[in-house]
């Protein structure tokens, strides 16, 4: 993370060459959606170019963008060259690669996880990071707490576009089981504006994860185009880089009746599927709350404990080589006569 940033470009035909002999599209859309503020919770790459937008524009061409780890990406990897996970052949056998990473927070509940494999699916939602640290504190101090205890930790979902979680019970039965069912709205509040103050706005700022705001917006428009939502007589999208779509009512007009209607018939409000499915030891397994973060604390102790016995072997590598060097001055007489003595370098090492 403190070093320049690469050619995207580069990056994508390493991982190609080293690692994933594959298409260059599915290496570089990973990489672009990690740099990504509306798909990723806390993003992992630092990009530097136009890398989409939340309106569904695509990434530029991997030529023009530059990439480099974020500081949390690189938490991921943290300690990897101290023997702390296990190492396997890549495709070809030309070099190793990690099986895991050793990462020093817990990315699955952070940043979430969606895919799609053999008869088997996953979907993750994302949570705040302080939050996810915090449980796993918690358990940390206290094994046998439960999961309720645990959701009083993790109260809910936190969606990198904001917007508000409608209701906990789907919420809870998601942390309790694996499966549950998320209702996402969008975030609003009300402007007055006009002569005296009289007419009001409506102005949306956060947007459920995942919908495209280009395509709510279009078909707010169209539903309003169709005379199909009363009482708006304008609406813009005034968005930037903050989010921003104003609704301008008519004289008169209920806010919450056109807001019911906007949730009844866009996407303003959305549903997201929890199923919490992740390899364990290999195997996938439907997790709830409790167990993602055991299993997570678990892979922590064998990392530190794996990083522990490697820095202790070169320490007592070290301290082997400083006794030697010691019994040497201590002896210096006898050694430069063992050696001057020798015919080669063989012989005086054998001495």
């Amino acid at each position: 993370s403190n070093k320049p940033h690469k050619k995207s470009a580069n990056c994508v035909g390493e991982v190609m060459g080293k690692y994933h002999p594959h298409g260059d599209s599915s290496i570089y859309g990973t990489v672009a959606r990690m740099a990504q503020w509306w798909s990723m919770r806390h993003t992992l790459v630092d990009g530097h170019g136009n890398f989409g937008s939340i309106d569904g524009d695509s990434p530029a061409a991997m030529r023009y963008t530059e990439v480099r780890l974020d500081p949390l990406g690189e938490e991921m990897l943290r300690d990897i060259d101290a023997d702390t996970v296990d190492f396997q052949p890549n495709y070809d056998n030309s070099r190793k690669e990690p099986v895991v990473l050793p990462t020093r927070f817990p990315n699955l509940l952070v940043n979430g996880a969606s895919g799609i494999a053999v008869g088997m699916a996953t979907n993750m939602p994302t949570h705040n990071l302080r939050e996810s640290i915090d449980a796993c504190i918690a358990l940390l101090d206290n094994p046998d707490l439960e999961i309720s205890e645990l959701s009083k930790i993790i109260t809910a979902p936190d969606f990198p576009t904001g917007g508000i979680v409608y209701g906990l019970s789907g919420v809870y039965e998601g942390y309790r089981t694996g499966r549950g069912r998320v209702i996402m709205r969008a975030r609003t509040h009300l402007e007055e504006f006009g002569r005296d103050h009289s007419r009001t706005r409506i102005v949306v700022d956060e947007i459920p994860y995942m919908v495209n705001k280009r395509v709510l917006y279009e078909r707010m428009h169209e539903l309003w185009r169709d005379k199909k939502l009363d009482g708006i007589s304008e609406m813009r999208d005034e968005s930037t880089r903050q989010i921003r779509i104003a609704i301008d009512l008519k004289q008169g007009a209920m806010p919450e009746v056109v807001l019911n209607n906007l949730f009844k018939n866009t996407q303003m409000q959305e549903s997201f599927g929890m199923n919490m499915v992740a390899l364990v030891d290999g195997q996938p397994m439907l997790l709830n709350l409790k167990q993602m973060v055991v299993y997570f604390l678990e892979h922590r102790r064998e990392v530190v404990t794996r990083r522990t016995i490697f820095r202790l072997k070169k320490s007592r590598g070290a301290g082997h080589i400083l006794a030697g060097q010691a019994i040497a001055l201590a002896n210096i007489d006898e050694f430069i006569r063992l050696i001057r003595a020798a015919k080669t370098v063989e012989e005086a090492q054998q001495s």
